[in-house]
């Protein structure tokens, strides 16, 4: 079907606002083929988009965030040279770097379900299937959105990160999700607001470095089987 086929690229790694502004480009690109097809009652096929990218270490707050969950200042980020961004993703304060896959799925939901709840749960799902192929053991949490491990509260970390943005069922953001990640950038931030939960990665549970290239395979994989699409290279 033209309308589950999705486009994938790998941008490696890339400044977190040039990403930001592509991702905008091509969201407000399949709105503006919505709103012709509505207003012509013409029938253009919508395009969908899966993004790969690494940022260079960065800090962005959700627009429901509370700036003081951000842990330093403008000096201490020069420090660290990362940047900060208040963006216009739901959730909270979360951090981006070298070893963390971001996923930027721009999708037409009309092309498959009109849910933002079973959409978020489907982006939970392509990571714990992916985390399960390499043994570890993930799960969801009630009430927090995200990727855990984990079999009690005392011991919940989070492994994946999620913020998205949609309009008229076209979806920006995404996830992130800690692979080789320098887990101490989190320790400036109250990661997602949650002050009482740890951050991990793939790298600090199997206790050494994962091949990221393979762990992206495995992530496109499972979006093609839990969103039932054709991923195609553009």
């Amino acid at each position: 079907m033209q309308d589950r086929i999705v486009k994938f690229r790998d941008l490696g790694i890339v400044d977190y606002k040039a990403t930001w502004d592509y991702q905008t480009q091509i969201f407000e690109e399949i709105i503006a083929t919505k709103v012709r097809n509505r207003e012509t009652a013409a029938t253009e096929n919508t395009d969908n988009f899966l993004v790969f990218c690494e940022h260079p270490h960065v800090y962005t707050l959700g627009k429901t965030g509370k700036k003081e969950n951000l842990l330093i200042n403008s000096d201490e980020l020069y420090k660290k040279s990362a940047s900060y961004y208040e963006i216009n993703r739901g959730g909270d304060i979360t951090y981006h770097g070298p070893g963390q896959l971001v996923v930027y799925p721009i999708l037409d939901l009309d092309n498959f379900f009109t849910d933002i709840h079973k959409y978020m749960r489907f982006l939970e799902e392509i990571v714990i299937r992916t985390c399960n192929d390499f043994g570890i053991k993930a799960n969801r949490v009630a009430g927090l959105t995200g990727v855990w491990l984990g079999d009690n509260e005392k011991e919940y970390r989070k492994i994946c990160a999620m913020g998205v943005k949609t309009s008229r069922w076209v979806t920006m953001h995404g996830l992130a999700f800690n692979i080789n990640t320098d887990l101490d950038f989190f320790n400036s931030i109250i990661p997602c607001g949650i002050s009482d939960k740890a951050v991990t990665s793939m790298e600090n549970e199997l206790g050494a470095k994962q091949d990221i290239e393979l762990v992206k395979a495995r992530i496109k994989g499972h979006f093609k089987e839990v969103f039932d699409c054709d991923v195609i290279n553009d």
